[in-house]
């Protein structure tokens, strides 16, 4: 199930907030919390529940046990052993099957390959529990008594599948008493519409036109065309996972939780490194806090940990050489920004920077987007007029003159500028304020969900390119 899905808008959600709301019991409320989340990652394979609850439960016994052994080697071992545990299982899920592929391809035999369906949603929920059990562990927290708390943190369906990332500590104090109230609840739903604009207007647009330009056998295949499509690509991720994130934070709030930020507009950056600090910054924020300043940060053997952590996110995001490629090579980017790019760039106009961070950035999609290395290679050759030399073609032109007014809103709305915009548009009419009795959020919010309700009906367009992850 996903939140752009009409079920999910006119039925489960609207079900859910009745069934929510008619307890003021804050047990109660938290078990129906619970049982919607199951439902709502049983929607597309049920038999994944088990997983889902086995994970959790792993997850208790072995929080519970360090917990009691804490101070003794018993403590250490049993972190120890569900970390491996943890990660025993996303590798099964997600990294077998390119493990043998690889293998075999030094063997005078093959191994046979596993078929092995990937559980949607495993690498955030794993990452989460793992967040968990080493929080227990050092001490920053301590593991609940109630197996109903953890259930909840680990399942609750507004990040379960595809993020933030959020601790246990983020939300423990969430869990006992969650912050109900109306202007809460509100600001909820225009977070929450906000996403839903991002993800069906303009991400889902910009993915049907995407899918034409990078095809290899497509017409418009040309020097201009692969940049030009690489830029939409760039746009439609952008929209589709902040959209999913606006809306997971924006549900969470109508529930009384708070969620983690996810995004700060990383297409304003002004470096690889800048970049990285605004997008999916739960994940970055997790390789920092769990990998990387564990193994030594910047104190010792920094160019190692950098490199680890940076194939670790690559390798993350799919069992394919071309996400550790593109890991690499925004590991390579901030090293040499560190080593001398960043002092060229302080040095120069805040325009050079922006170029330098966007032109490596669209180089780094490249190699997210297409998942074969022949397909990536032969399309950054093209973009530096080094494959097809061709610089345009009739079709790019009618596919640029068809997405150009789509491509410029993306842009300006992928920046604060709209943000500010709307703020000094509430500040001189306050008709058009962001409370309960404003009318400009209101008449957004019914807006955007009849546009996506229209752009619902007549598209079959609608995948998070996330939740693959």
């Amino acid at each position: 199930m996903v939140f752009s899905s009409l079920f999910f808008l006119y039925l489960f959600l609207p079900i859910l907030l009745i069934a929510y709301f008619v307890f003021k019991n804050t047990t109660y409320r938290n078990w129906i919390l619970i049982f919607f989340s199951f439902a709502f990652y049983a929607w597309g394979e049920p038999v994944w529940i088990i997983l889902l609850l086995l994970a959790s439960i792993i997850g208790y016994l072995f929080a519970l046990g360090i917990e009691k052994y804490r101070g003794t080697w018993l403590a250490k071992a049993q972190f120890i052993a569900a970390i491996a545990v943890n990660i025993g299982i996303l590798g099964f899920f997600k990294y077998a099957g390119f493990l043998v592929d690889n293998i075999n391809s030094f063997l005078p035999f093959n191994i046979p390959h596993p078929e092995v369906t990937l559980p949607i949603g495993i690498s955030f929920f794993t990452f989460e529990i793992i967040c968990y059990l080493t929080d227990v562990y050092k001490g920053t927290i301590k593991a609940p008594r109630s197996p109903k708390k953890l259930l909840l943190y680990v399942s609750f369906f507004p990040h379960l599948v595809a993020g933030p990332i959020i601790r246990y500590s983020d939300i423990q104090h969430q869990i006992d008493n969650p912050k109900v109230t109306m202007a809460g609840f509100s600001e909820g739903i225009t977070r929450f519409m906000i996403g839903l604009g991002k993800k069906v207007i303009i991400a889902n647009l910009l993915g049907e036109s995407v899918s034409q330009l990078l095809n290899p056998s497509s017409g418009s295949s040309s020097v201009l065309g692969i940049w030009f499509g690489i830029s939409l690509f760039a746009l439609q991720i952008y929209f589709d996972f902040s959209g999913y994130s606006d809306m997971a934070i924006g549900l969470g709030k109508m529930f009384g939780f708070n969620l983690r930020e996810n995004f700060n507009y990383p297409y304003i950056s002004k470096s690889a490194g800048d970049f990285w600090r605004r997008w999916n910054m739960s994940l970055g924020g997790f390789f920092r806090d769990y990998v990387y300043i564990p193994l030594g940060g910047n104190r010792k053997f920094y160019l190692r940990n950098l490199f680890v952590v940076w194939f670790l996110t690559g390798f993350w995001h799919g069992a394919s050489w071309n996400f550790i490629i593109w890991g690499l090579y925004f590991g390579l980017l901030i090293y040499l920004e560190r080593l001398f790019i960043g002092k060229l760039l302080e040095k120069s106009p805040s325009f050079v920077a922006h170029v330098y961070s966007t032109l490596a950035m669209l180089v780094g999609w490249v190699w997210f987007y297409f998942t074969d290395l022949k397909s990536a290679i032969k399309a950054l050759l093209t973009m530096f007029g080094l494959y097809h030399r061709e610089w345009y073609t009739l079709e790019l032109q009618i596919y640029f003159k068809e997405n150009l007014l789509l491509f410029l809103v993306a842009i300006i709305a992928s920046t604060p500028l709209m943000k500010w915009m709307f703020a000094r548009l509430a500040e001189s009419n306050p008709k058009l304020g962001v409370g309960l009795n404003g009318l400009g959020i209101p008449v957004l919010n019914i807006s955007i969900l009849i546009i996506a309700t229209i752009l619902l009906i007549g598209s079959t367009y609608n995948p998070f390119l996330y939740y693959r992850f």
